[in-house]
């Protein structure tokens, strides 16, 4: 688990930060949260799935066959995908949740990434500010967390008329067969039953877009497998997406 610390002047006064070129920080997340607005980049690029939260259901994306092995990170740390989830993207920066339900910057102080005072960019001004750029990832993280009300909204709509549906995947090895529990996927031939009211609901839900990402992105379901077994060739998988930090100038903070 990081180490989250919200970002304070008696704290980080002289601690500096440096915009990660590795995802080895994330080689170890089989399963990270989609909002909407990344849905439809994320869906073109790996399996969507739902899991349990409770009584809820997460949407989130599927990087890996097991827990604690995300396929699309090499040994070396490039990433091998089409699309990096936004919630691995603010690393070493995340917003934790305050008592009061207001939420502070935080930074993950065991990453390899944060700490020390002379290399990488300071955190804080000399007023005890967040730096520009600082300020430019907390905005961002910002986006995400607005996004994630509305996520949960479309979900709760999707279950309620019950089109969530446990998803029977085996996984085929040398070793034999292995079934992966505890997903979920749209059941399209019941997403297809509902009467119109139910549709309407769903559209006013938002719950339209997540049901048709997630239907097509199943079609990336065989891509973990083709991962799984670079992996096991020693990471030969050639990357297809940069595996670089950026403020700007590239789809790394955005979500258009």
């Amino acid at each position: 688990m990081p180490k989250l610390a919200p970002i304070s002047l008696e704290r980080h006064a002289d601690q500096r930060w440096r915009r990660f070129t590795s995802y080895a920080f994330a080689a170890r997340t089989s399963v990270a949260p989609v909002v909407l607005s990344e849905m439809p980049k994320a869906s073109m690029a790996m399996p969507l799935a739902f899991i349990r939260e409770g009584e809820a259901f997460l949407l989130v994306a599927l990087m890996g066959l097991a827990p604690g092995k995300n396929l699309f990170v090499a040994p070396d740390g490039r990433w091998l995908g089409r699309y990096v989830p936004a919630a691995l993207r603010g690393h070493p920066f995340a917003l934790g949740k305050l008592p009061d339900d207001q939420f502070a910057l935080c930074v993950d102080e065991d990453s390899e990434w944060f700490g020390g005072n002379s290399e990488g960019e300071p955190l804080l001004t000399e007023e005890g500010e967040p730096t520009e750029a600082v300020s430019q990832v907390l905005e961002f993280l910002k986006q995400v967390e607005s996004n994630r009300s509305p996520t949960a909204v479309a979900c709760a709509a999707l279950a309620r008329h019950e089109v969530i549906r446990p998803w029977s995947i085996t996984l085929k090895s040398e070793s034999g067969e292995r079934p992966i529990e505890g997903l979920y996927r749209i059941d399209e031939s019941e997403l297809n039953k509902l009467k119109d009211e139910a549709f309407l609901d769903l559209r006013r839900s938002g719950a339209m877009t997540v049901a048709y990402c997630q239907l097509l992105s199943a079609q990336h379901l065989s891509l973990l497998g083709d991962l799984s077994k670079a992996h096991e060739q020693g990471g030969t998988a050639q990357p297809v997406a940069p595996a670089t930090f950026a403020l700007q100038g590239d789809d790394i903070l955005r979500f258009d």
